[in-house]
Order: structure tokens, then sequence, then C-alpha cells
């Protein structure tokens, strides 16, 4: 495991396109957790974690900022504007016709050609517990609507739990759906271990099926008698590939529709423990959807170490429905995603325990 301070070291070397280098920051509580990030992307790059067996890091990750330029996975990065897949890069919004950078098989993927994940963000604010980044967005920025200012904000608790806050406000309506691209191997990230030993809770009841690009069909779908019901913790390799709906994306990669009364940001909307039953990660949200992506297509992803394989991490990602601004049949709470010229604010955390006994 590298040490966060060799991380920061090595990610720091390098240059960014505007000549100058990377700014990375470690937070730390007093239980050992601790948690790094870089100013590149406002990007979670390192998540360790006391455990019986000594430190682990949880997180997929890279310790070259080449790496983190070049590669496709968007490991631990800022996702904006939009998260997810918009279909053909377009959406309509009060009688006109927007088109978005596409990137994706014709759509737009995660914010488009030059996503927010590819941009320098601001430090606003820093402390030994905490950062804030800020990102301005221009009028027109990948074809989106309006001037938009968004921060996001980390908090590590005394408690192991990584907070995210993220916040916007647009002077035009604007759909704006922020996420964080974090993969997690509770087994750790270099063990050489896929996460398919995991085992999954995501309390959920219906999933949105795809085509073969990955874009919603636009029909959601009840996640009982399928192998998308989570609802009951199960071995995330148990059932894999078992339906034509995960054939086509080589896993799980779909969104899930979370029940409103657990959207409070404080109750538990996943859960995920570790193969040697070390680590527990439970997900608290105040957003409507949940994308499960097992991690299908990371084969060749530059790893601290050499490269990832498939399946070797998985990421939890909160946030509105793919697709959401071409579907207004879909339910209510996925309409809250128009920033409607006021504020946007949102938030997701993830509760690390450990058999530390912290």
């Amino acid at each position: 495991m590298i040490p966060p301070d060799s991380i920061k070291a090595a990610l720091e070397r390098d240059l960014f396109t505007d000549g100058e280098p990377a700014k990375v920051h470690v937070l730390r509580n007093h239980h050992g957790m601790t948690a790094t990030f870089m100013d590149i992307g406002a990007t979670w790059l390192s998540c360790q974690l006391p455990t019986l067996s000594g430190q682990r890091e949880v997180l997929l990750g890279m310790t070259s900022l080449r790496d983190y330029q070049s590669h496709s996975a968007f490991l631990g990065a800022t996702i904006g504007r939009f998260a997810n897949r918009i279909a053909k890069g377009q959406f309509s919004l009060n009688g006109q016709t927007y088109s978005i950078t596409r990137n994706d098989n014709g759509n737009s993927l995660h914010g488009g050609i030059d996503g927010f994940d590819k941009r320098r963000w601001l430090v606003k604010a820093k402390s030994d517990s905490h950062i804030t980044y800020c990102l301005m967005s221009p009028d027109g920025d990948q074809g989106f609507p309006g001037n938009l200012t968004a921060e996001v904000a980390y908090t590590l608790t005394e408690n192991n739990q990584l907070c995210i806050e993220y916040s916007a406000i647009c002077d035009q309506d604007c759909p704006i759906n922020l996420t964080n691209h974090a993969y997690f191997n509770l087994d750790g990230a270099e063990s050489g271990k896929t996460i398919l030993d995991h085992e999954l809770q995501l309390r959920a009841n219906e999933y949105l099926p795809t085509d073969e690009e990955l874009i919603p069909t636009g029909k959601l779908k009840a996640v009982q008698e399928s192998s998308f019901d989570f609802n009951t913790a199960q071995r995330i390799g148990a059932r894999l590939l078992e339906d034509e709906d995960q054939k086509l994306a080589k896993g799980y990669d779909h969104a899930f529709t979370l029940p409103e009364e657990l959207t409070d940001g404080a109750s538990t909307i996943a859960r995920l423990i570790s193969s040697d039953k070390q680590v527990v990660m439970s997900v608290f949200t105040d957003k409507p959807a949940i994308q499960f992506y097992s991690g299908n297509f990371l084969a060749g992803t530059p790893s601290r170490t050499g490269e990832y394989r498939d399946y070797q991490g998985l990421a939890l990602e909160t946030q509105f429905l793919p697709d959401c601004p071409n579907h207004p049949e879909w339910p209510e709470a996925n309409k809250r995603f128009i920033t409607q010229k006021s504020f946007y604010q949102h938030q997701t955390s993830y509760q690390f325990t450990t058999h530390h006994g912290k």
C-alpha cells in the first residue's frame, strides 16, 4: 500500500495542461483513516482505513497525473455538468433544443468531451478534515446553457464517514447532475482480487434497462425475481451475466431508483461488505437514484502498481436517472435536475466500519 504522503508527492511531480502541478490535499481523522484529493477533477485519489490486518487502501487510483489525464474510467473524479448518458447528446428545455458534445458512441457521457473531471478546480477552503473545491462553467460550455458555479465539499468525520456535498447555481435553467465516480474494492485496491465476492445490499425497487449503447430504453423494471434484486444482501458474482439486460452491459451498469423515504441523507440505501468481512461501507444520499457499475470495462486502466482488470472495482454513483432530460414520464423525484435559476444542493456519504473497532 502506498502511503498518502507518497501519493501526494507522486501526483504533484507532473504538470497539468496549464503548466502547473496538481495540488493534492490529505484529510485525516484521529482513528487513522485518510482521504486524499486533488484539484484536477476535484478527484478523490485514495481512501485508507485501519483494519485488523493493517492499513487498507479501498479506493482504486493511480500515482501519475499523466495516467489520470489519459485514462477513460473517470476514477474518483467529480462528474458534471451531467453525470451518466444523454442520448444523442440532445435535450429540449423551455422550447429550445440543446446539443451537447458527444463522446460515447454518438451520445454524451459524464458531461461531454471536456467534462468537469478534466478541469482544474479552485480550492476555496481547506482544513485537516475538510476541503471545498469550486468551478466556473460558462454559458455554452459543452453545449449546456447558462453561467454555472459548482462546488463540491469533502469532509472526513471522526466516525470514518466521507461526506460529499454538491452545490451549484446557474443564471439560466439548466440540467445538472453532479456525482463522484469513485471505484471501491474493500478487499484492497491493489490486492489483485475482484469485487465479485463482495456482498452488496441495495435498497431499490426498480432498475433501468438499457440498449447495447447503454442508453436507457425508457421503461423502469421491477427488481423482484431478477438478478437485479439486492434488497437482501448477496454476493455480486452470484448472478453475474444471468440475464439479457446484464449481457448487454457485460455485467451490472444500471441505474436503480431509490425509495423516497430512504433518500433523506441519513438512511442506508446501500451496504457493501468485503469478502473477508473486515470492512463494511454504507451509503447515504438525498439523490433519487444510484448507478451500480461492476467495473465491467476496467481492464487496461492504470493502477498504482500496474493495470486493473475487469471487475476489480465497483462504483456506486448517486445521481438522477441517466438521460432524464429526455424522459418527462419518469417519477417526480427525477424532475428536480433542472436548476431553474435556483440553488442545486445534494449530498452523499460513504461510511466505513472495520473490525479494528473504530
